[in-house]
């Protein structure tokens, strides 16, 4: 749609709205921002014609809204996120095209690799520390959909249109850290995306290119490659009441032979709670992690839930998990089973992803 001159709202109405009407001329003063489309996370890949595949990226969701002098970057829980990423308001105010929305992701690159833990330090309050972050940890735009482009509102428009006009508009420009994200109708390539997944990738969405763009909406698909990995038990925490087993604290030896916790699992059924308990308090007092520890307590523990328990690294499970981040699981675990047929020693840190390096990532962005 093509905004006639008479149509005099500009373009913060529309990503400031949760449920936007997709017609200028109908938005009122706006108050919030617009919630982002999201997906529904389903176990397969979608397959068939009219399907477009494209990399879930582990970074921050945002919409970013230029409006001739003026620049916003909202959060998917639609908090303003551009106070935080100095550098990148720079970047949209610098660019050819004077109004525009996308929807993207924002990354971070950290000791050659893409790090969500760098990226999650880049919201700090202190302004000395966020001006100081923007130089040594500088953020970078992959972008997958335009809503605006000039007087040109999309949303209403297919995935196909919008997708080709958020190639020529990025095409205009020629500024590293704003990419375009790639995509495919190959469900081959889509899977071996989905095969790099658990590092710089979370997974593959897939969108109809068909559809038009449905804020706040769960309209597109999502696959996630869940991952497993053996882990040795070197510790434990008690529930709350300090009677039995709340969490078993996992860890894996690194080069040089120490134990590092790498997180937790607490989906212990509750029948063999009491089991547990015994066994892990046979063999309390081990040496427990030798390497990194686990952290202190959380302001919900008891004097008993609080502190963790050391125990020999004699135990040894297999969980699933779905991401990994500087090192360890970034979400608690699910316990799979026991593997009693492998040496604690076998349980090396090897078994986790080897983040994306940039190399990887132009590569696959190119």
């Amino acid at each position: 749609m093509v905004l006639a001159p008479d149509e005099a709202a500009p373009l913060w109405n529309l990503a400031l709205r949760r449920s936007v009407p997709w017609a200028m001329s109908e938005l009122p003063t706006p108050d919030a921002p617009m919630a982002p489309m999201e997906a529904l996370l389903v176990e397969q890949l979608p397959v068939g014609e009219g399907w477009q595949y494209e990399p879930k990226w582990d970074g921050f969701r945002c919409l970013v809204v230029r409006d001739g002098g003026e620049v916003a970057m909202w959060s998917k829980s639609g908090k303003p996120l551009g106070r935080y990423f100095p550098e990148m308001l720079a970047l949209f105010a610098r660019l050819k095209t004077k109004r525009f929305i996308l929807d993207g992701e924002l990354l971070v690159e950290t000791d050659g690799a893409i790090a969500f833990d760098a990226l999650q330090a880049r919201l700090h309050p202190a302004a000395s520390r966020v001006a100081r972050l923007s130089v040594e940890t500088p953020a970078r735009f992959v972008a997958f959909d335009c809503l605006a482009d000039g007087a040109k509102v999309l949303g209403k428009e297919p995935l196909s249109t919008r997708r080709a006009v958020l190639e020529k508009l990025l095409a205009r420009e020629n500024d590293p850290p704003l990419s375009l994200s790639p995509a495919t109708t190959d469900a081959s390539r889509a899977r071996a995306w989905l095969s790099r997944s658990g590092t710089a990738l979370d997974g593959v969405i897939a969108k109809r290119l068909d559809q038009p763009y449905q804020p706040g909406e769960r309209a597109m698909i999502k696959v996630k490659l869940r991952r497993t990995a053996d882990c040795v038990i070197g510790g434990f925490r008690y529930d709350q009441a300090g009677a039995e087993v709340a969490s078993l604290l996992l860890g894996l030896y690194d080069e040089d032979g120490k134990l590092n916790h790498v997180g937790f699992t607490s989906s212990i059924g509750g029948a063999d709670r009491a089991a547990w308990t015994a066994e892990l308090e046979a063999i309390r007092g081990g040496p427990g992690f030798t390497g990194k520890a686990p952290g202190g307590p959380s302001r919900w523990s008891t004097e008993r839930s609080s502190e963790w328990q050391p125990v020999r690294p004699e135990l040894v499970v297999e969980v699933l998990y779905d991401q990994v981040t500087g090192d360890r699981f970034r979400h608690g675990t699910r316990l799979l089973r026991r593997r009693p047929d492998k040496a604690p020693a076998q349980c090396r840190m090897e078994q986790l992803d080897h983040p994306l390096t940039p190399a990887e990532l132009e590569q696959l962005l190119g």
